[in-house]
């Protein structure tokens, strides 16, 4: 922590929300979907047809010349088909993880 006041709550002391969750608990399904259609807000759906039709764009790739001591390389290789795939993805986890990449 950077010196700041830390101050903790109880969950019991904490003010309840203003929300009517038995009126949303009474809600049936129709009320539902008929609530989020009337929403100008809200994001089509993501159903079957929306996911058939998407197209996949992985992330584009560079091309390099690394140097890599021979044991890491050996290993990663023998894991066989896909081995640069994981590499990646190691490389991007410790990229992700140090506030990298997203």
């Amino acid at each position: 922590m950077s010196g700041g006041t830390l101050h903790k709550r109880s969950a019991k002391s904490l003010k309840g929300g203003d929300s009517d969750w038995a009126r949303v608990d009474r809600l049936t399904d129709a009320e539902i979907e008929a609530a989020i259609n009337d929403d100008p807000d809200v994001a089509p759906a993501l159903d079957d047809a929306w996911f058939r039709d998407a197209d996949i764009v992985p992330p584009a790739k560079a091309a390099t010349s690394i140097r890599i001591d021979q044991d890491v390389l050996a290993w990663f290789r023998g894991y066989g088909r896909g081995w640069q795939t994981r590499m990646n993805a190691v490389l991007r986890a410790y990229a992700k993880g140090h506030g990298g990449v997203r």
